[in-house]
């Protein structure tokens, strides 16, 4: 089973941009609403500003008078320092040391001032060693957003890979069952909604092995059964008098002969399904192999190039038989055989002289039991392409029914080589 397409971004990548989305929207949304309110703090500073131009003397005042006014607004703030500066930065009065200017008339200033800074509304700059109203509040309040957009986004990756991770376990546990490991299992971590999914999938898992075994446990006991009173009949059709009529025993020993190959096709069904991997693998050449499967036909050609790869000698001896047994049976004779490499897989075709099989049916040709109307030949079980396709994808590969450039069609087997 092939795992699913990954064009999209990982779930836990996408969990975290809408996180981020979320977050970059609420700090957009909150400062449009601190610039649509003029913002409290922004308030109180155009508010301070107008206090203090109140207090101190107006700008074309004397010196004297500039500078009374600025002692008296700095009297009681602990000996602050002060200075007051014109609109375009002439000192107007001193309190204390001297404050100079230079850092406040320097552009594109960032970080926090060393002094408070007050704009009066008539143009003036008041700067102090004690702080007077909020610096910058808005630059303030857009370093608070970012700083917690970026601990938020921080913080919350690792839990959302953690929740994803577990996600992604249950779906490797989903197609390991799907590709035929019955006993893929996942593991229950925590008690939410993904854990409670890991029991369900747990349970169901379990009630499928259960089912699939039962199910392959009766088929194969009833056809091992079977047997017994299939070699009876054979036996006592032996013992039957030459005088019974040749064209009714001819007839009886190829029922009892497609009755046997039908039970060895679904023992063989049976054994495939119930043992998870080849046990009997060794490196071949699939050219020699098809060269002995081809040698028990009259009327069967091979072609093409060595092909090593490693798997198991009987399957594979099944695999080419039912493939010219097919060709054989339903098609028009001669059949051909070509083994070619491309990369690392080993591509086999298998075709005959007949128009082959119909576009619509290339699937359902290797549906267990299926049989086509109209061929040539109705004998068979319906088993042996299924087996074929079967065997392909135990071996890592793959069974396909495709159109040559004639127009006819051919079965395609693709193995990966040694």
């Amino acid at each position: 089973m092939k795992r699913l397409n990954v064009g999209w971004p990982r779930l836990y990548f996408r969990f975290y941009v809408a996180l981020l989305l979320i977050l970059a929207i609420f700090a957009i949304a909150t400062l449009e609403i601190w610039d649509r309110s003029g913002s409290p703090l922004e308030r109180s500073n155009a508010t301070l500003a107008q206090i203090m131009q109140n207090v101190l003397a107006p700008p074309d005042a004397p010196p004297a008078q500039q500078q009374a006014a600025l002692a008296r607004v700095a009297a009681n703030l602990n000996n602050a320092h002060m200075t007051l500066y014109t609109r375009d930065w002439r000192p107007l009065a001193v309190v204390g040391e001297f404050i100079p200017a230079r850092r406040w008339r320097r552009q594109g200033m960032t970080g926090p001032p060393p002094e408070s800074f007050v704009r009066l509304p008539d143009g003036r700059k008041l700067l102090s060693s004690e702080p007077l109203g909020f610096t910058r509040p808005k630059a303030i309040l857009h370093n608070a957003l970012l700083l917690a957009a970026l601990g938020i986004g921080v913080a919350a990756f690792p839990l959302v890979r953690h929740l994803t991770k577990r996600l992604e376990r249950l779906q490797l546990g989903v197609e390991k069952l799907g590709a035929g490991d019955l006993t893929a299992r996942v593991p229950v971590e925590g008690k939410d909604e993904v854990a409670r999914l890991a029991q369900s999938f747990n349970r169901a898992a379990d009630q499928i092995e259960r089912l699939v075994g039962a199910h392959k446990t009766l088929l194969a006991n009833a056809s091992h059964e079977l047997r017994t009173p299939l070699a009876r009949i054979r036996l006592a059709l032996e013992l039957i008098p030459e005088g019974i009529d040749a064209k009714r025993r001819a007839g009886l020993e190829q029922d009892i002969a497609e009755l046997n190959h039908l039970l060895d096709e679904i023992l063989l069904a049976s054994r495939l399904g119930a043992i998870p991997e080849n046990t009997d693998t060794e490196e071949l050449d699939l050219l020699a192999l098809a060269a002995e499967e081809c040698a028990r036909y009259d009327d069967a050609t091979l072609d093409g190039e060595s092909a090593l790869l490693r798997g198991d000698p009987r399957l594979l001896r099944r695999l080419l038989r039912n493939l010219l047994e097919n060709a054989h049976r339903h098609g028009v004779p001669p059949a051909s055989v070509r083994i070619t490499v491309a990369g690392k897989m080993a591509l086999l075709r298998v075709w005959d002289q007949g128009p082959g099989v119909p576009d619509p049916e290339f699937e359902r040709v290797f549906e267990p039991f299926f049989r086509r109307r109209g061929t040539l030949d109705n004998t068979g079980a319906g088993l042996g392409l299924a087996l074929v396709r079967q065997i392909a994808r135990r071996h890592g590969g793959e069974a396909r029914c495709a159109l040559m450039k004639d127009g006819r069609s051919c079965f395609e087997v693709e193995l990966p080589l040694a």
